[in-house]
């Protein structure tokens, strides 16, 4: 705030908002999701750190120190600490207790400017940081005691993020841009040392990592861009991990995240989580550099779906992890892949992106927002929750909610699409369809699409009603603003083109007498209109509206004179004080100097500068007619511009240059511009949201225009100050609500007033939905004639007779058939039961006014008789002759007082007994009573034939839902191209058995042939004529006499028997002469070798053609897909169709069906009794029951002995392995023995050695040594008695 500026404290705690809720998460910010405990998600929101709750939802924040974001996150091993890595210059690490949230430790200097990541070791001691440009310093802290054990430069280039090993604390791995660099923590003889060595691709190309994973003999795996895994053997890779066939593992980007169990989990960007034998990759052959396997486990999160971090849930033995999805949602998964393993489910879902549009309801606390994932959504700001979404095929650019003027339900949302569509959506309570329809429904609001139209050829910009509600306008990015005559359907009145493209529309307020159009171009360029009338608008071909007065400004930098006079101020001040303080110097010095230093300052101002492009227009606004505000950016940033449109509009709008006439600086707003503005509904404050996510907040005093009182200001900086501009900014309808939303992603609200004062003066905890005005159900049916009779004029006598037909009833009923399946809207239904309630109210008032009046006519006949009385009594005390008649009273009918008929009296009891002795009174009355009993059998029938006519119209609806995305899947084509294939490749193995009976006909000619020459010296002349190769002329038909074709038949034979012909068996070519048969050689065996050469001619012809057909037919399956791909397609088509199917069960499943059920039938005690409330309690088939219960110990009484088979089986397969175990682990153990000792030894007795090992080996030595000395002994003793022998020979 502004330390110069005075302002009170009370005014200042008017325009502090608090934070109230945070709707928004940057789901495409890296491992942006943590875990603290099962119930506690935390990630980072703009500036803030959220943690929510999963089952309750509520939200605890903490918020930078820094005020300028935060770079990483992650938690302790423990979870009783979590790390916040901050950006700024100098930023800091936090260290927070969980859960009391209490500032632990702080650790400083470890970059220059932000963080990206961080990582604590295996058992918490010793905390990892990585920062980013400019140093990408990697820095190791002993976070305790806030101290620096080493560090040193991670790359050159951006660094994803760094992890521990967790297997061996003295490794740690870090990866990123076209990088994975591998560091180890090494003792020397100064200390320990961080060394790192940089991975080599080698022939694979360099690909960003994303993740990775550590294995327990030093080897890592990465993924890769291209979907791939990459095991690293210290710095080279060993293998490339792909599908069979040289499929991706993964389609896009895939990313390792656990060794689980002897499988290695991985995750990619196509929503898809796979488990792959870690077993099989470690004994991968590095010879082919490829390893192609398929994946153990899988599992499909869903469509649409992009995985972007993974985090375990921190309970033991655990299969529960949650994921973050950069498409924008948080999801629970259950990766324990066995038959019970739930589906996955989405915990939450927000926008991906930044947000390109934000309004708010004029007459509830609802807000309505649109980004580039394509979807459209509606916050309840009040209650802190999401109404509904809907999603469209192209994104969403700026939206606008219509004034309540327009649509009396407040819940009409004009959208504007990239592709130049604006829908226009409608907002509506669904629960009042489902009450009508006496079903639930879970949802508290839907979005249903009324209108669509195309007005621009790129994407709209701008939407903005006008004043009155009349007309719509839509700018776009085309350069044309479109008008729309606004009613039950909008209709297109015309477009103008402006210079450049649409950054806002601002209708003139209605304190204008002029109704204007406001029209602020990116380039600069301000254009005002006048509204269009629809109706003098003339028919033309085009929708160009020419005509319309318009004038126009083009914004002209003055910020450099700004400067400029800027200088000149503060120098003429400067030369001020020193003249006060050189009074005493001589006159002719001093206007030397002031002479030298003019030069100088003159000098010093720097030149008239204009922007070349323009800068960027971001906002504006109206301040009286005429006149607007403009907030620049790039270099006319810092100031709020003063205009006023010339009145010379005769020069074009692209050669203007129009200077405003005032400027306001706002502080430090220089690199800050404002990008957003928008006013209280009192106009008593100013709200601007700036380039860098702050907000600020200025009172302004009443009426004031020209903002002279823009001074002092509140600023709030809670989204991200790189990518957090905030374009967006409104206030609640009743002021109580801030709203904002940036390009970060993120959401907040903002409340004026603590949560016990504004839920006092709110008196509710949620917005007003609007009500639908769609179809409701078929139950309530309006038929009017449209008759107006005057009832009083009617009478009995009037009565028509039973065959004469009305023809306006009857038109009336046709009316009402045709309409009987419209179902009238919210606000018909409304106004229908309003209506009721007054008729019902008149009603009354009506019935207790004829009480009274009869009530009064009682009294009164009452007291009439009473006078009566008194007269008869006065008359009988005078005479005779002065009798007077006594009038006639009115008397009270018994249809006036119907109550006294049903008052039990002794008259009515005997006349009751009398009616009752009756017998055809008796038989009456038993009719009545069977025709009592029908008619509620019949009742019970109908009302069970309508809730399932409900159920079925339910499932139908529901039916309905899914059938466009089954007939996407185009399974009956897949089947129709399978088919196909299938009968070719039928039809292709066909041929192959006809051309192998050809050749084995062939070979069977051929050995018969051979079979019937015998022994002959003609044998082998006659074989070369049968084997010889005759190219054959195919005879032609000749439209000649008899004649000319026996001529052509004798060439063709000729032609056929005389030809050159090869022989395979020999070298040479030899020339037989076949026309003549050799002497000696009998003529029927040469006849019969041509006629059987014909036949292996024809055989061979028949052959060729075959094999042409089988060709042909190989062709047409190579020209059909790939029956690989066909199946993958084929599979994944009918996977998509059973998950659909899956879906439409569930769904069926949750429909609400209601049973009629008798008491009797009610088995639900609760404490002696039935509870009042039966929604806990399953409806069920006793028979079915029983027999489910009969089942099970069936199926257990079966399984029992399978089950002990299987034990046994099981441990005689354990008892064969555990031998073989032995086997080897003996023979090991002899090997170790021999190799060691030498020899075999006993365990045990080696086990009982003493531990002096020299001293075992001198003993061992003694032994040798004395059985060496024995051995010599021995020795010498032979040689000695041999000696004596040969002694005492010789003597």
């Amino acid at each position: 705030i502004d330390k110069e500026s005075t302002v009170h404290y009370q005014v200042m705690v008017l325009i502090h908002p608090s934070l109230s809720h945070s709707f928004g998460y940057d789901s495409e910010r890296r491992s942006n999701l943590m875990l603290l405990d099962d119930r506690t998600l935390v990630f980072i929101a703009g500036n803030l750190l959220v943690l929510l709750q999963v089952h309750t939802k509520e939200q605890r924040y903490l918020r930078s120190c820094s005020g300028e974001g935060i770079g990483a996150i992650t938690a302790h091993p423990s979870n009783e600490y979590f790390v916040i890595a901050e950006k700024g210059n100098q930023p800091l690490i936090l260290v927070y207790e969980y859960p009391s949230l209490r500032l632990y430790h702080i650790l400083r200097g470890g970059t220059e400017l932000v963080y990206s990541s961080v990582d604590f070791n295996l058992d918490g001691s010793i905390l990892a940081s990585v920062g980013g440009a400019p140093d990408y310093m990697l820095t190791l802290w002993d976070w305790r005691h806030e101290e620096v054990m080493l560090r040193c430069k991670a790359s050159s280039q951006e660094v994803y993020r760094v992890r521990f090993s967790p297997h061996n604390p003295e490794l740690l791995t870090s990866s990123g841009t076209g990088h994975v660099k591998f560091w180890t923590i090494s003792p020397t003889f100064t200390g320990l040392k961080l060394q790192g060595v940089m991975g080599f691709f080698g022939e694979t190309s360099a690909t960003d990592v994303e993740g990775f994973v550590e294995l327990p003999d030093r080897k890592v795996v990465t993924g890769t861009e291209w979907g791939n895994l990459l095991l690293w053997d210290r710095e080279a890779i060993k293998v490339e991990i792909c599908r069979i066939e040289r499929q991706s593992c993964h389609v896009g980007t895939a990313q390792p995240f656990s060794l689980e169990d002897g499988l290695l989990m991985t995750f990619g960007s196509d929503g898809v989580i796979r488990g792959w034998d870690i077993e099989k990759i470690n004994m991968a052959d590095t010879h082919s550099g490829r390893l192609e396997m398929e994946p153990i486990n899988e599992l499909v999160v869903g469509h649409n779906v992009c995985l972007s971090s993974v985090v375990r849930s921190p309970l033991p033995n655990s299969f529960i992890w949650f994921a973050q999805d950069s498409n924008g949602a948080i999801w629970k998964l259950d990766l324990s892949f066995t038959n019970t393993t739930p589906d996955p489910e989405c915990l939450f879902t927000f926008h991906a992106g930044s947000i390109h549009g934000l309004d708010v309801c004029k007459t509830s606390h609802l807000m309505a927002t649109t980004a580039p994932d394509r979807s459209v959504k509606v916050f309840d700001f009040l209650a802190k929750k999401q109404l509904t979404t809907s999603c469209f095929n192209q994104s969403g650019t700026t939206i606008s909610w219509a004034p309540p003027w327009v649509k009396a339900s407040s819940g009409l949302l004009a959208t504007g699409f990239e592709d130049g569509v604006v829908r226009l959506l409608e907002l509506y309570r669904p629960q009042s369809l489902y009450a009508l329809s006496r079903s639930s429904c879970e949802e508290d609001g839907k979005l249903r699409l009324k209108q669509a139209f195309k007005p621009h050829s790129e994407s709209v910009t701008a939407l903005a009603y006008e004043r009155n509600g009349e007309i719509l306008a839509t700018g776009s990015a085309d350069g044309t603003v479109f008008f729309f005559s606004v009613g039950e359907k909008y209709l297109p009145i015309g477009f103008i083109h402006v210079p450049s493209p649409v950054q806002a529309l601002e209708w003139s307020p209605a304190s204008h007498s002029n109704n204007r159009l406001l029209i602020l171009c990116w380039s600069g360029h301000v254009v005002e209109v006048n509204c269009p009338n629809p109706k003098d608008q003339e028919p033309l071909k085009t929708f160009l509206l020419p005509e319309l007065h318009r004038r126009s400004f083009r914004f002209q930098s003055i910020k450099s004179r700004i400067k400029e006079e800027i200088l000149r101020l503060q120098a003429l001040k400067e030369e001020k004080k020193k003249k006060a303080k050189e009074l005493l110097t001589l006159i002719d010095a001093k206007q030397e100097e002031d002479e030298e230093e003019e030069e100088e300052k003159e000098e010093e101002l720097p030149p008239i500068y204009t922007p070349d492009p323009p800068s960027p227009l971001y906002c504006g606004f109206y301040s009286e007619p005429d006149h607007f505000w403009l907030s620049m950016g790039g270099f006319d940033s810092g100031y709020l511009y003063h205009c006023k449109f010339s009145e010379n509009q005769d020069e074009e709008p692209e050669k203007r240059k129009d200077e405003p006439f005032h400027f306001l600086p706002i502080h430090n707003a220089d690199n800050d511009p404002i990008c957003s503005i928008t006013f209280s509904s009192s106009r008593e404050l100013l709200l601007c949201g700036m380039h860098s996510g702050s907000i600020r907040v200025y009172p302004l005093q009443p009426g004031d225009l020209s903002l002279t009182s823009m001074q002092s200001y509140w600023v709030l900086s809670l989204h991200d100050n790189q990518n957090g501009q905030l374009h967006h900014i409104r206030c609640s309808h009743d002021d109580l609500f801030v709203l904002t939303a940036g390009d970060d992603g993120n959401i907040f609200s903002f409340t004026r007033r603590p949560p016990e004062e504004l839920q006092s003066s709110l008196q509710r905890k949620a917005a007003m939905i609007p009500s639908p005005s769609v179809s409701i159900p078929f139950n309530y049916i309006a038929i009017s004639n449209g008759n107006n009779t005057d009832f009083s004029s009617l009478s009995y006598s009037e009565k028509p007779e039973e065959e004469q037909d009305n023809l306006e009833d009857e038109q009336a009923l046709l009316e009402a058939r045709e309409k009987m399946w419209d179902i009238p809207s919210k606000n018909q239904i409304e106004s229908i039961e309003k209506k009721k309630e007054e008729l019902m109210a008149l009603e009354a008032h009506m019935n207790q006014h004829i009480l009274g009046l009869r009530h009064s006519k009682v009294c009164l006949v009452s007291s009439l008789h009473a006078q009566i009385q008194r007269l008869q009594n006065i008359q009988d005390r005078l005479a005779l002759n002065l009798h007077q008649p006594v009038p006639e009273l009115p008397n009270v009918l018994p249809g006036e007082t119907p109550q006294t008929e049903l008052q039990i009296n002794r008259s009515n009891l005997e006349r009751y007994d009398v009616l009752g002795e009756n017998k055809w009174v008796s038989q009456f009355d038993a009719q009545l009573v069977s025709l009592r009993s029908q008619k509620l059998h019949i009742d019970d029938h109908l009302k069970r034939a309508e809730l399932c006519r409900l159920t079925h119209i339910k499932e139908m609806l529901l039916l309905k839902h899914f059938e466009s995305r089954k007939s996407s899947l185009q399974i009956t084509e897949r089947i129709k191209e399978d088919n196909s294939l299938e009968q070719c490749k039928a039809q292709l193995e066909e041929k192959m058995r006809d051309i192998a009976k050809i050749q084995e006909s062939e070979k069977a000619l051929t050995a018969a042939f051979k079979a019937s020459l015998g022994e002959n010296e003609f044998e082998n002349f006659l074989i070369k004529v049968f084997k010889k190769k005759i190219k054959r002329v195919k005879k032609t038909e000749m439209a000649g006499d008899d004649e000319e074709e026996e001529d052509s038949d004798e060439e063709d034979s000729d032609e056929v028997n005389w030809n050159e012909v090869q022989y395979s068996d020999t070298e040479e070519e030899d020339v037989l002469n076949d026309s003549v048969c050799p002497p000696g050689c009998e003529p029927e065996l040469f006849e019969h070798a041509l006629q059987q050469r014909e036949r292996r001619l024809d055989l061979e012809d028949l052959l060729m053609e075959e094999k042409e057909a089988a060709e042909v037919l190989r062709k047409e399956c190579d020209t059909l897909k790939k029956e690989k791909m066909l199946k993958s397609k084929r599979k994944a088509a009918e996977n998509d169709l059973d998950m659909i199917t899956r879906e439409i069960q569930e769904k069926m499943n949750k429909l609400d069906i209601l049973v009629p059920v008798k008491l009797h039938q009610i088995e639900f005690v609760i404490d002696d009794g039935m509870p009042r409330d039966l929604s806990q309690a399953l409806v069920l088939n006793k028979c079915e029951l029983t027999r489910l219960q009969e089942g099970i110990q069936q199926l257990q009484a079966e399984t029992l002995p399978e089950k002990d088979l299987q034990t046994h089986a099981k441990i005689i397969s354990d008892r064969r392995d555990m031998k073989a175990k032995i086997q080897v682990l003996e023979k090991k153990c002899d090997e170790q023995m021999m190799s060691k000792f030498g020899r075999l030894v006993d365990l045990e007795d080696l086990q009982t050695l003493p531990e002096n090992r020299r001293h075992e080996e001198l003993r061992h030595e003694k032994l040798l040594k004395e059985s060496a000395c024995d051995k010599q002994i021995k020795q010498l003793d032979v040689r000695s008695h041999v000696g004596c022998i040969l002694f005492l020979a010789w003597v």
